[in-house]
């Protein structure tokens, strides 16, 4: 990389992070904080309350991302990023559980991860934004994997009203960054906002795009599903504390790190994508349904966790990669903004899904229902063309 593209990436990567480790905080302690606020006996209100934000993600996203290709990639970004502070400081102040939902979806609101995404892509070559967006995937990663960490030491010592106001720092932070650190695309014809247009349809109805959104939907309703159980098997079937939940994240996360790592490089570098990607799948539907089996069982279920980080983490350092690389210059921002809102549609869905089935029929229809959407992934992905690294697609 060039001092600017490593400039880019790391400052871009530290955006996103930011942005990211607020809105995972809550995931490993919010369904058992919650059975204890008004409305709190609702499964499907707590589901509703982990993924409302991917909602309205999922209704933003694209204009966002519209908006970047036309008027500059940073006056999106600033925006947008307040609006997840001013939801950060409602869902801080928030009496019951209704209250959480408007003000994590307001977090959502500040639908930004496409224009991130698309100013890091303007910002880089094609041979370096492979490794640059796999920077971006593995800070998500990373993010989610520090929230399971540190979230419960977090609600012990400041509680859910003060975890929510330390995202709202965070995204101050994400603002100084975009300012102050993140740099300027370049000043040529064909990077300025509008100068290749790109109509919308043919982005939408690409068919390779489609695979790798149908991809992050799953990847992420699957997420959302789980957590909406796992907190509390940990409780009833461990018999631990939710303070101390960081004693099975942290090995888990490490562990996950330590396997994920050469995947990655075996996938870029050794030229077996789809092989490394593909195979993710099949792991990621096998421990699904090996939770189903292994119930509360506590090495089970550690050993679960463990696959379950390691493909998680794979699959979401892979799919924004090929869709950088995959989508038209002047299009980029509109292909972005598709594939984050299919990626937040998920994370909605499987929080609400993953509620109402755990309402009514059980942790095992969770995990079956999840199992049966991963297996369609797995079809739909046969098929998919993975370039090489470097290689750009021509439209």
């Amino acid at each position: 990389m060039s001092p600017t593209e490593l400039r880019a990436s790391l400052s871009l990567t530290a955006l996103y992070a930011l942005r990211t480790l607020g809105l995972f905080l809550i995931l490993p302690v919010f369904a058992v904080h919650a059975a204890h606020m008004p409305g709190g006996d609702d499964h499907f209100l707590i589901g509703v309350a982990l993924g409302i934000y991917g909602l309205t993600q999922a209704i933003l996203q694209v204009p966002f991302g519209m908006l970047s290709d036309r008027i500059g990639r940073k006056r999106v970004i600033v925006p947008g990023l307040l609006l997840f502070v001013i939801g950060s400081l409602v869902a801080a102040v928030a009496p019951d559980l209704k209250w959480i939902i408007v003000g994590r979806g307001l977090q959502g609101a500040g639908a930004i991860s496409s224009v991130v995404t698309a100013l890091l892509a303007d910002l880089t070559s094609d041979r370096s934004r492979v490794r640059a967006m796999a920077m971006v995937g593995a800070s998500i990663s990373l993010m989610f994997a520090l929230s399971m960490l540190i979230a419960p030491l977090l609600y012990q010592s400041i509680g859910m009203p003060g975890i929510f106001i330390f995202t709202a720092v965070l995204g101050l932070g994400g603002v100084a960054v975009t300012l102050y650190v993140v740099p300027d695309p370049p000043d040529t014809p064909e990077m300025r906002p509008g100068a290749v247009p790109v109509s919308f349809k043919s982005v939408a109805l690409d068919g390779t795009l489609l695979r790798l959104n149908f991809g992050i939907f799953t990847l992420h309703s699957v997420l959302m599903s789980v957590f909406v159980v796992v907190p509390s098997m940990l409780v009833d079937g461990a018999g631990l504390p939710l303070p101390e939940h960081w004693k099975v994240y942290l090995p888990v996360v490490l562990a996950s790190f330590v396997f994920m790592v050469p995947l990655i490089l075996v996938a870029e570098r050794g030229g077996r994508m789809k092989s490394v990607f593909v195979g993710s799948i099949v792991a990621l539907a096998a421990v699904l349904v090996a939770l189903i089996v292994v119930g509360n069982h506590w090495i089970g279920l550690l050993t679960c966790l463990v696959v379950f980080f390691t493909v998680f983490n794979v699959l979401e350092a892979s799919l924004p990669s090929l869709v950088s690389r995959l989508a038209p210059t002047g299009g980029r921002g509109t292909a972005l903004g598709i594939y984050n809102t299919t990626q937040a549609l998920g994370l909605f869905a499987g929080g609400a899904l993953g509620g109402a089935l755990r309402q009514g029929y059980g942790a095992a229809a969770v995990f079956g229902f999840c199992t049966l959407l991963v297996l369609t992934w797995l079809l739909l992905s046969l098929a998919l063309k993975t370039p090489p690294p470097g290689a750009a697609r021509a439209h």
